[in-house]
């Protein structure tokens, strides 16, 4: 017999996977997509859940004050090994299982337009990204109180905002 606390797990596979609307979503972050999902993280994962702003940045290891990514917003949800990143207009839905066919399938940010294939892992408590055909790695990471995101030229610390 299950007990009623089996019942009530909602796990990350009973959610449908989303994708960035054709455009993006505009000035309006969507609603959460796993804020049903009470599957508890899988081991190794580190945990991002929140809503983050970027508040400071360095460009070739040079601390800058005017670039497009400071005062951005990015909402980090987690379930299993499920990662879902909304933010600049894009959603972002992943599993963190390092394989092609369960990571990113969407579109690139800069255009809204552009299909990305990235594989997601979790190595060493740090969020991984691949882009499939591209040698680079986007990074997330949990430091004291602060999410570091090192992505194309740049590592930015990221405080938290919200749940």
């Amino acid at each position: 017999m299950t007990s009623p606390d089996q019942r009530s797990v909602v796990m990350a596979d009973d959610i449908p996977v989303a994708y960035t609307p054709p455009g993006g979503y505009g000035d309006t972050m969507p609603p959460p997509v796993l804020a049903e999902c009470s599957e508890p993280l899988v081991d190794g994962a580190p945990d991002l859940r929140g809503t983050w702003r970027v508040v400071s940045l360095l460009q070739e290891g040079v601390e800058v004050e005017s670039h497009p990514a400071m005062g951005s917003i990015q909402r980090i949800e987690q379930g299993g090994d499920r990662l879902v990143v909304t933010g600049g207009g894009i959603v972002h839905d992943m599993r963190c299982d390092g394989t092609e066919e369960r990571g990113v399938h969407d579109v690139m940010e800069l255009d809204f337009i552009t299909p990305i294939h990235v594989v997601a892992t979790y190595e060493d408590g740090v969020h991984v990204l691949r882009p499939v055909g591209i040698p680079i790695e986007v990074t997330r990471r949990r430091e004291g109180d602060q999410m570091i995101w090192t992505y194309f030229g740049f590592t930015a610390a990221l405080e938290r905002v919200g749940d």
